[in-house]
């Protein structure tokens, strides 16, 4: 490493790093904070099965499940809907009830654009949490 003493030789061409480095790490920082950390995705609730020895009660037989069959027919507890009476069929069923829970349960082979359509009425009707129902959730009960 050489050193110049004095200002003899004219002007000084050596490119200063230090700026830069300061510059480069200024804009790391904007982007990480500016960056969002929360993940995409949905929120699923998976609904426990009951333990062995309990009854069910008058909150468990009034669970709202919007089931898909694999012809792509809907249904509200075991009544025919469709797509687009499902929002306002919804509002009806949670205009009395203080807890707005609903689980969606699909057929396996359904793709999952299917279930998703179903999850955005619910919470276009103002469902506060939308739970997945799964075979094996099924098996347990």
């Amino acid at each position: 490493m050489s050193m110049t003493v004095g200002t003899s030789g004219g002007p000084k061409s050596d490119i200063n790093m230090t700026p830069m480095i300061d510059v480069l790490l200024v804009l790391i920082i904007i982007f990480m904070v500016i960056t969002p950390l929360t993940p995409k995705g949905l929120e699923a609730l998976v609904p426990q099965p009951p333990p062995p020895n309990q009854k069910q009660t008058l909150s468990d037989q009034r669970t709202v499940v919007i089931v898909i069959d694999k012809d792509h027919n809907m249904m509200i507890n075991s009544e025919p809907t469709d797509e687009n009476r499902l929002g306002a069929r919804l509002d009806e069923i949670f205009k009395t009830r203080a807890e707005r829970v609903v689980f969606v349960k699909g057929d396996p082979s359904l793709d999952f654009m299917w279930v998703a359509k179903a999850i955005d009425i619910a919470h276009g009707a103002q469902i506060d949490k939308v739970g997945l129902m799964t075979a094996k959730v099924e098996a347990g009960q």
